[in-house]
């Protein structure tokens, strides 16, 4: 129960006991009724005022008549306003040190009364009010801690849509820069024909729309995951290294593939990642160097899986050339790699060209655990 629920239910039962008491032991003095009427008013409210309570119980002993015929009732009144003062200002609020002021008061009160129990009377203000206290307290720090963990948790979400946001954005650069390099590459080599007066090898068309349908099936597809769709098609790893690699001569690269080592079935994350680290590494070729010579290297060790890209830089008079910009291929080539706890390296070589090593340090095995 909360708020005036809870207070009728504190008063109405203050008020059963006083009455109660009052019919069983039948103390002399005719003042109390009036006494009830007052600390009755004081109970109901005493969320509000709780001092002014603690006040009435320290005034009230300055009275002979009531010093003399003390009520069980007006300790118990006591105790309440004494709980209620520390429970709705605890220390270090000012108001809490008048409270702790007021208690301190109304045990010398009592004490000055009855001064063969000092322990009594000190001990029946203070020890209300410290409990009062300690659940004040408890509560500030329940809510303090409530209110860091949904901190926490806010900050967490926040957190996981931006590594989402930057998963997607990856996966869309990767997938897309790829097939738009190889459409752009091939398409200029079909309008410098065209300018020259040249037929046109309907294979190079034919590999411009497959580009592009190759393009918008992956868009489909993670635009489907991203929905929460199953995929229709297992996404791509190493094992379509090959179509890669014959998309890339028709734009004009010659690359070289070599394996070494037993090939070992990866977990899907993996594979996927490495496949985008050698497709992006090769459309960096093809729009910073142009068409050229490049070997793919794809080796399995013990301590996991290496890939090596390396091209021999822009060859002169050659078809197409470089395609000006720079884009964010590299930095997913390291996000890739380090999602696996591996490292990529990449720089141009002294004698000329350009070199991409990344290495997946867990055996290839135990990737499926990832």
């Amino acid at each position: 129960m909360r708020g005036w629920r809870l207070d009728l239910v504190v008063t109405a039962g203050f008020v059963a006991f006083a009455l109660t008491e009052e019919a069983v032991v039948r103390m002399p003095g005719a003042w109390w009724p009036f006494a009830l009427a007052v600390f009755t008013g004081l109970v109901a409210v005493r969320r509000r005022v709780p001092l002014i309570g603690l006040v009435a119980s320290c005034v009230q002993l300055f009275y002979p008549d009531v010093a003399v015929s003390y009520r069980l009732w007006q300790l118990v009144a006591m105790i309440i306003f004494s709980f209620t003062a520390g429970r709705r200002f605890p220390p270090p609020r000012r108001l809490g040190w008048v409270g702790l002021a007021l208690v301190l008061a109304t045990g010398a009160t009592y004490w000055s009364v009855a001064p063969a129990d000092p322990m009594g009377s000190f001990f029946f203000p203070l020890a209300p009010w410290g409990l009062g206290v300690a659940l004040a307290v408890q509560q500030r720090q329940s809510v303090e801690a409530a209110g860091a963990r949904a901190a926490i948790r806010e900050q967490r979400a926040r957190e996981a849509v931006m590594e989402e946001r930057v998963r997607i954005a990856r996966e869309l650069h990767d997938m897309v820069a790829h097939s738009v390099t190889v459409m752009v590459i091939q398409a200029g080599v079909v309008r410098r024909r065209l300018d020259a007066g040249l037929p046109v090898d309907g294979d190079l068309l034919r590999s411009i729309e497959s580009s592009g349908r190759d393009a918008v099936g992956e868009l489909r597809r993670t635009l489907g995951l991203l929905r929460g769709e199953g995929a229709a098609d297992p996404p791509v790893g190493l094992e379509r290294l090959d179509e890669l690699l014959a998309q890339m001569r028709e734009a004009g690269l010659e690359v070289e593939l070599r394996r070494e080592g037993e090939a070992v079935p990866l977990a899907p994350a993996a594979d996927l990642s490495a496949y985008r680290i050698v497709q992006e590494a090769l459309t960096n070729v093809l729009k910073h160097a142009g068409p050229t010579v490049v070997t793919v290297v794809v080796r399995y060790a013990d301590d996991g899986l290496h890939l090596t890209i390396v091209d021999r830089g822009a060859r002169a008079n050659a078809g197409g050339g470089p395609i000006a910009g720079a884009g964010q291929g590299l930095i997913g080539m390291r996000e890739r790699a380090a999602l696996f706890g591996g490292q990529l390296r990449a720089g141009r070589r002294p004698g000329g060209g350009f070199e991409v090593h990344a290495t997946l340090p867990v055996p290839p095995r135990a990737l499926e655990r990832v």
